[in-house]
């Protein structure tokens, strides 16, 4: 559930980025992220989502703005802010003959961190890699290389989590444990940004969605009331003979004929005094059309992200 009263451990300020030939990638996040949440992070390809994580990770050198991370500043106080950060790459960058204890006991050295045996087995048990300590990197599966990322971002015990596609390239199996894994670092208290072209994804695990396009924030939102706000709900009626074209007396109610015209689609606020649900059926019946099922549908956040870009596109 969402931590509306958790306080800010990640503050994007104005954070602009624009490249040599005037593309502008960030123009003017403004973000924060609260302690313990979750995040989903979701855009279009080339929206900005990679340059706004490098941003925050010190990968990329914003062209304006300020970024405050647990009130280090990345800038000023690079080390500081960068020991509370883990990142999750989307692209598997990993020294294929490495042993995979190696891999991560390195990453935990590479922050100046002491070295702690148990805490790199809890942590490869975790992401079910124990019994793979010993292998070679190249050994592994796609899910494990990705599994073996996640140890190495979180090998220094950061505060929070950058996930930038963890799940791109692996099976549905693998994806679900890689959500229960997620789930399980939250309960832990670990903050994750997440982004993901999966939305059922971000559905399934968010307490908050951010959308971004062409380098700006549209919205960010708690992702129950996001849903509610601009959810739609759809009265599928499936009839019993199909009809060629929607009945002359039924347009005004803007019905859409599915299925070879054996379904008759309806969408309805569901904030409004009155659905209109029960004229309609009415009006269908004296319309000479005989019902064979009702069934009614919410929409899914990915309708939802895919009407928000659509409109962003529209605008002049």
């Amino acid at each position: 559930m969402p931590q509306p009263m958790s306080r800010p451990i990640l503050s994007v300020d104005g954070l602009s980025k624009v490249y040599e030939g005037g593309f502008t990638a960030l123009d003017a996040v403004s973000l924060e992220i609260r302690e313990g949440e979750i995040l989903a992070l979701l855009g279009p390809n080339g929206a900005g989502k990679t340059t706004l994580i490098g941003s925050v990770c010190g990968l990329i050198q914003p062209s304006g703005g300020r970024v405050l991370v647990d009130g280090h500043d990345t800038l000023t106080d690079y080390r500081a802010a960068r020991r509370l950060i883990g990142l999750v790459p989307q692209e598997i960058n990993l020294e294929p003959f490495e042993k995979v204890i190696s891999t991560v006991r390195f990453s935990r050295g590479l922050f100046g961190k002491r070295r702690n045996e148990a805490l790199i087995e809890r942590i490869l048990r975790q992401l079910s890699l124990w019994d793979k300590r010993d292998s070679p990197i190249r050994a592994l599966s796609g899910g494990m290389k990705r599994r073996v990322l996640i140890a190495k971002a979180l090998a220094h015990e950061p505060r929070i989590l950058f996930l930038d596609e963890p799940s791109a390239g692996v099976d549905v199996e693998l994806r679900r444990d890689m959500w229960e894994v997620v789930r399980n670092l939250k309960r832990d208290g670990v903050t994750i940004i997440l982004t993901t072209h999966y939305l059922e994804e971000a559905e399934a695990m968010a307490d908050r969605i951010g959308v971004i396009n062409k380098g700006q924030i549209l919205l960010v939102e708690d992702k129950d009331a996001l849903m509610k706000r601009l959810g739609k709900k759809e009265l599928v009626i499936e009839l019993r003979e199909p009809v060629p074209a929607v009945p002359e007396a039924l347009r005004h109610y803007g019905l859409r004929p599915t299925g070879n015209g054996h379904r008759l689609v309806y969408t309805y606020d569901t904030h409004g005094e009155r659905t209109g649900i029960t004229r309609l059926l009415a009006d269908i019946q004296a319309a000479g059309l005989h019902l064979c099922d009702v069934e009614t549908r919410e929409s899914t956040l990915e309708e939802i992200f895919v009407d928000l870009v659509a409109e962003e596109r529209a605008a002049p």
